[in-house]
């Protein structure tokens, strides 16, 4: 598996898939070709189809700057591989330099087609399932942050809190930030709103609600709007892991030393996942993103309250098991509806997957191993229009509001 510097990665939103992806792709590719004055792409299958709503065709020509880039829209050819595929040509005055296929497989990250990923760190851990990290960890009395530490060094928990800060950031502006999101459904910020009206008879279960919520809407918000977040493991489902952990910082009091610590078992989860099945809404559907998300801030808090390697496995496993199926239907291709509700809901989700390890691992049956497998298999069963192409689901129902005639018109 690969260091978890790739799996959280700090960048600006709403899509991990159709913004951090194609940006990554141009910039390499402006790299390997520092003279080229025009970047010719295409953008099939989910990048096709909801790209325009995730601003990929933005990222893509702000990125390319000083060089033109052409953007062109394919929706109907096949994508064999992966539904985020995408073919660049470079060119110098007129000339083609070259044509390179890539594929953004989530979270940011790239394949170039024939290319055995040399754009991330090699792999650093040995092992790639949970049963194989745990056996490890057993024999050699590791938690799994110490399993972390052992093969990518002190160096990985700077790292780690530098991604801890950001998330925190995030959570501030959202929260300090208000007014309507970008796009056409004027969907307005809430998270303030949360996050200060009291209920009139608030109970402590009702806060512990409220709150996480309201930091999950706050990072999802800044997603949404095109602010700078971590991919937890993607950015659609950003906001899951941060709101988790900064509601127990505060009401518990652990340290940043403890978060990061949990951070890193939440990442070994999300890697488990990235290796062995996807976290790529497009090729999965959105269990692949929020219940990984969910997944991870399971297995986080789970460590943070130094729960035994059985009980977090059980806690990632009952996270992602009441996921299973869940469709990818954003409206308008916008990371909005039903996106933002649905961190808010799977951070709640991840705080009760943890209850109920703490008093039933012993009455378990699934393994996450095999979860991890089901998930995948199931993601690969669900029609295409549920997996980020805004045809199916709420995406085909909703009715967009329509557009307000000009004089002009």
């Amino acid at each position: 598996m690969q260091s978890l510097c790739e799996l959280y990665k700090t960048g600006r939103g709403p899509s991990s898939s159709h913004t951090m992806g194609p940006e990554r792709a141009i910039k390499t590719l402006k790299e390997r070709f520092p003279k080229a004055d025009l970047f010719k792409v295409t953008l099939y299958g989910s990048l096709a189809l909801t790209g325009e709503g995730h601003g990929t065709d933005t990222v893509l020509k702000k990125t390319a700057s000083p060089a033109k880039c052409e953007v062109l829209w394919d929706a109907v050819s096949p994508c064999p591989v992966h539904p985020n595929t995408m073919d660049v040509e470079i060119f110098r005055g007129g000339e083609v330099l070259d044509k390179k296929r890539v594929y953004s497989v989530g979270g940011g990250s790239i394949v170039f087609d024939g290319e055995k990923k040399p754009y991330v760190k090699n792999d650093v851990y040995p092992h790639k399932t949970y049963t194989e990290i745990s056996d490890y960890c057993k024999a050699h009395k590791l938690r799994l942050w110490e399993y972390v530490k052992e093969f990518e060094g002190e160096g990985v928990f700077d790292y780690l809190l530098t991604v801890w800060e950001r998330m925190k950031l995030t959570i501030h502006k959202g929260l300090t930030t208000s007014g309507t999101l970008p796009g056409v459904l004027g969907t307005k910020r809430r998270a303030q709103k949360l996050y200060n009206q009291r209920h009139i008879d608030e109970s402590a279960q009702t806060r512990e609600n409220r709150l996480v919520c309201s930091y999950a809407f706050a990072t999802s918000e800044q997603n949404a709007s095109g602010g700078i977040i971590v991919t937890a493991p993607t950015c659609g489902a950003c906001s899951v892991v941060p709101s988790v952990l900064k509601y127990m910082q505060e009401t518990r009091g652990f340290s940043d030393t403890q978060i990061v610590r949990a951070l890193a078992a939440g990442g070994i989860i999300g890697n488990i996942i990235k290796t062995n099945a996807s976290i790529s809404g497009a090729e999965c559907g959105c269990q692949a993103e929020i219940g990984s998300a969910c997944s991870m801030a399971a297995a986080a808090l789970a460590e943070l309250f130094e729960m035994g390697l059985k009980q977090i496995e059980y806690a990632a496993e009952v996270a992602m098991e009441h996921h299973l199926g869940l469709t990818c239907d954003p409206i308008a291709g916008l990371v909005q509806i039903p996106c933002i509700e649905r961190n808010a809901v799977a951070a709640m989700r991840a705080i009760n997957a943890v209850s109920l390890a703490n008093f039933l691992t012993d009455t378990r049956k699934i393994t996450f191993d095999v979860i991890v497998k089901t998930m995948y298999n199931t993601g690969k069963d669900l029609l295409n229009s549920y997996r980020e192409t805004s045809s199916g689901g709420l995406a085909k129902f909703y009715e967009l509001p329509q557009k307000k005639p000009t004089k002009r018109d």
